[in-house]
């Protein structure tokens, strides 16, 4: 597990004013080296690294071009999760979106918006899927391209969930100039991940998801209605941790300088208290920089 540090940070100051500078990141969240004189300065920094929600729009008009991705001056978080099935990704990006704000980018959603909406990249889209066929790499590098221009994206920064899936489509973004400040890869041993997913119910009436032995249903009459999803036999089960490993290798060494293990196979409050911190010593180095 890697883990970042704050070493290395020096104060100097003139008559008329104090300046900071940084070489490296610090885990610790209770800001030990912030002494006087410059408490004042500590607790703005302490106090600015409490974020709020906000609310993100949803056209779905996006753009197609290809040029570079620019976020704007203040730089806001950029950030890529991974995880194989049930490693938990979906309610970390929930607890991450409430937190930062950070707008959260799916490229399923994106497909499934595109398709509705009728657009042009939604009728190439739509014929593949019609046609039982996995949509190509430059038409979902598209929409996720057209996503990452919007204002809120570069404004609120983002959250790209499960994507990049291959090096390809990784490189395909970094000619974009799209780079995350982290790469973060839940990671759960294969005999837990193989128990959630074998374990999992679905609630047809209102597709809510139950688990036999961590989350059984309320009631005996939900529980008679509960089915097992068709991918959530251990064989297929298996072949889809299979062609995730081999893909996630290649992202790995993409991703390698940015790139931190979190052990998912904790409860979710544990990995979010740990993904936050991550992520708030981000935003803590950059106030530094910065002197904000």
């Amino acid at each position: 597990m890697a883990s970042l540090s704050l070493s290395s940070v020096h104060f100097s100051s003139t008559p008329s004013r104090s300046t900071v500078s940084t070489s490296s990141l610090s885990p610790s969240p209770s800001l030990p080296l912030f002494r006087s004189p410059i408490s004042r300065h500590s607790r703005r920094l302490r106090r600015r690294l409490s974020f709020s929600v906000i609310p993100c729009r949803t056209s779905h008009s996006f753009a197609t071009s290809t040029s570079q991705i620019r976020c704007s001056l203040d730089e806001p978080l950029k950030v890529m999760i991974s995880g194989a099935p049930a490693s938990g990704k979906g309610t970390q990006c929930e607890l991450i979106v409430q937190k930062f704000g950070l707008v959260h980018i799916s490229t399923g959603d994106l497909l499934r918006a595109e398709v509705s909406s009728g657009t042009e990249i939604g009728k190439k889209a739509k014929e593949f899927m019609n046609s039982g066929s996995l949509v190509p790499d430059e038409i979902v590098i598209a929409m996720v391209a057209g996503r990452l221009s919007r204002e809120d994206a570069k404004e609120h920064g983002w959250l790209l969930d499960g994507f990049p899936r291959t090096f390809a489509q990784a490189q395909s973004l970094d000619k974009l100039n799209v780079r995350p400040d982290i790469f973060l890869l839940l990671d759960v041993p294969d005999e837990i991940l193989i128990d959630r997913c074998v374990g999992r119910r679905l609630d047809p009436v209102t597709g809510k998801i139950y688990h036999v032995k961590s989350y059984p249903p309320e009631s005996d009459e939900i529980k008679a209605r509960l089915v097992t999803r068709p991918d959530d036999t251990e064989e297929k089960v298996k072949s889809r941790l299979q062609i995730y490993k081999q893909n996630s290798e290649a992202i790995i060494s993409a991703y390698s300088d940015v790139m931190i293990k979190v052990d998912a196979n904790r409860p979710k409050e544990v990995v979010f208290e740990e993904t936050q911190t991550l992520l708030s010593q981000i935003q803590l180095k950059r106030m530094i920089r910065t002197g904000k």
